[in-house]
């Protein structure tokens, strides 16, 4: 998919993938705006982000893998959970013929929501 075409809204974007892909990447922004109903949303570097008091994720279909990206933050303080789970600093790999880790990704999602409205109160 050309990321500049068809993703001028989070829906958009989804739309352009496989229904395979499709049904990951609706679970996946089902699931953050449970955990964070008060975020935003909007694309931003070209894919889906969530937005409360500043960025909190985005997310990306790739070839193999779903891109997750909780900010360095997000990663580090799963990096034990983490471990099965290709990662690096700010960026989580999950791949696209695995069922997506649901429990992880909302314990990781509450954490970014928890650390951004700390943020903001300061």
């Amino acid at each position: 998919m050309n990321t500049k075409e068809g993703s001028e809204s989070v829906e958009n974007y989804i739309k352009a993938f496989p229904q395979d892909v499709q049904v990951k990447l609706n679970a996946l922004r089902v699931l953050v705006r449970k955990c964070a109903p008060e975020a935003s949303e909007k694309i931003s570097y070209q894919m889906p982000t969530f937005y409360l008091h500043g960025n909190l994720v985005h997310f990306a279909a790739h070839t193999k893998h779903i891109g997750f990206y909780p900010t360095p933050s997000g990663v580090a303080n799963f990096e034990d959970e983490l471990s099965n789970y290709k990662h690096a600093k700010g960026s989580i790999q999950f791949p696209l013929d695995e069922p997506l880790p649901m429990g992880l990704i909302e314990r990781i999602v509450r954490f970014r929501v928890e650390e951004n409205l700390s943020k903001a109160k300061k």
